[in-house]
């Protein structure tokens, strides 16, 4: 390898794909393969000029547009680490993602990436080193304030390694959108992949089901990837059972289980295959996937098998592990897992030991190798002695037909210590489902004290700006503090 992995994909990209649009702005403005090669390298050029290099932090507070990429690019080939910070947080929680990495430079609009371009200089010579930290991805910050995940160049080529192997793409222009921010691992870490395969990625202001929908009508796009979350938008268009769809052929949801209505149903409608991808931040955004033909057993109700050259285990309360069918903590160990946590030796040692990843997920093994998961390891709760897992209750709620979708959330309970409560986004706002209805229907699969105990309903669940179940604003909502508490 001449020079470090990411600057030797783009430049590689650059002679095989030439003026191929990589990405499309919003407003239509492509940028070519060639272009991004010749930008960054300038953007390499004018942070070298300021001293950037080895050991600074380039901060990325732009939004997802073209500018980003050539931003992280052209900090990869100054030798420097880009450390994206989505535009979204509030400006609390973004201040508390620089101060954990002290940036050299904070670029937050397109026009500091030109204005680095326009510096003149040379880029610098860098010799190759897999273990220079390339990028910081920040964790979703669900349970606390975001850490921030390093990756190096050993990391971004396994990762590459397992999305597509020695697959390059070729004539054919390989149309898709961008269905995150660019500062979460799904693009950050996976950017050689899509270079590697020749893709056009289009980009939106602003996701909006309709405004998927129409891009995924006019480009002719054939995977859709995303969020379960973004799928149940995009089945409530109003419009969408009369689109030509026909061109999608897979949909890949990733980040956590998908609930079984939902696949049934994307499937039927899309008339396409569907695969889970179960990953985190700090596993590279690799994992686990069902296979987009496997049977309604493992496409409806785990999130598949270890991928080739990754190794998952459960585990019990001594970190032992434990027999295929047995429930646990799950582990997982890959190339790609994240090298530690930027300047935080401590969350380090205890979510990397031995070379294993320990998830913080919750769930077993069956005698298939197929993984479920049971939620997460604290969102367990405890209803009159007896343990809860919200993941599991809300996966058989949403299998109701009144219900579009749904989470599971405890309040506290005077006499049973907590309680849970169903907060559900119904098919029909004008018909929704009663408590009643929904104890029943799930009381053929769930014990008495796994039912909910009381119904929130709302237009829409609460995300984080990461696309996840923002668990501290349900909280609030089925618990809402008493005026005048802190």
């Amino acid at each position: 390898m001449g020079q470090p992995y990411l600057p030797e994909v783009v430049g590689w990209a650059a002679g095989r794909f030439g003026d191929r649009p990589a990405f499309v702005d919003p407003d239509g403005t492509a940028l070519s393969y060639a272009a991004l090669h010749e930008r960054s390298t300038e953007v390499a050029a004018g942070l070298a000029s300021k001293g950037i290099g080895p050991g600074s932090v380039v901060a990325l507070t732009l939004a997802s547009e073209a500018a980003w990429v050539i931003a992280y690019v052209g900090a990869a080939k100054a030798g420097a680490t880009a450390a994206g910070v989505n535009p979204r947080l509030t400006e609390v929680e973004r201040s508390a993602c620089l101060d954990r990495v002290e940036p050299a430079i904070v670029l937050s609009d397109a026009s500091d990436v030109a204005s680095l371009a326009r510096s003149g200089g040379l880029a610098p010579t860098l010799t190759p080193d897999l273990d220079r930290a390339v990028a910081i991805v920040f964790t979703s910050g669900t349970t606390g304030t975001p850490k921030g995940a390093w990756f190096t160049d050993r990391q971004l080529r396994a990762i590459t390694s397992y999305d597509v192997g020695d697959a390059v793409g070729g004539d054919a222009r390989i149309p898709q959108y961008g269905s995150t921010q660019f500062a979460h691992v799904g693009f950050t870490t996976k950017l050689p992949w899509y270079l590697k395969m020749g893709t056009t990625t289009h980009l939106l202001a602003r996701w909006r089901a309709g405004d998927v929908l129409d891009l995924v009508e006019r480009e002719r796009i054939t995977t859709l990837g995303g969020v379960a979350p973004q799928v149940a938008l995009l089945l409530r268009d109003r419009n969408f059972d009369r689109r030509d769809l026909s061109a999608v052929k897979l949909l890949v949801m990733g980040g956590a289980a998908s609930p079984p209505a939902l696949v049934h149903e994307a499937r039927t409608r899309f008339d396409a295959a569907y695969s889970i991808r179960w990953s985190s931040t700090e596993s590279g955004g690799v994992g686990t996937a069902t296979a987009p033909d496997a049977p309604d057993q493992e496409a409806l109700h785990t999130v598949g098998r270890p991928r080739p050259g990754i190794a998952v285990e459960i585990r019990d309360a001594s970190d032992r592990p434990l027999p295929l069918g047995e429930f646990g903590a799950v582990w997982l160990r890959s190339d790609a897992t994240m090298a530690g946590y930027w300047r935080n030796p401590e969350a380090t040692a205890e979510t990397l030991v031995d070379g294993w990843l320990r998830t913080g997920d919750l769930g077993v093994v069956d005698p298939s190798g197929c993984l479920t998961l049971a939620g997460r390891q604290g969102e367990m709760f405890i209803r009159g002695g007896y343990n809860v897992f919200p993941s599991e209750v809300a996966g058989v709620l949403a299998s109701h037909p009144g219900v579009a979708d749904v989470a599971l959330i405890p309040r506290g309970d005077d006499v049973l210590g907590e309680i849970g409560v169903a907060v559900v986004v119904p098919t029909d706002r004008g018909a929704p489902p009663t408590l009643d209805a929904l104890r029943t229907f799930a009381g053929n699969s769930l014990a008495h004290h796994k039912l909910p105990e009381d119904l929130v309903l709302v237009d829409e669940i609460p995300l984080t700006a990461m696309q996840k179940v923002d668990r501290k604003r349900l909280a609030r909502l089925v618990d809402p503090p008493v005026v005048g508490e802190t």
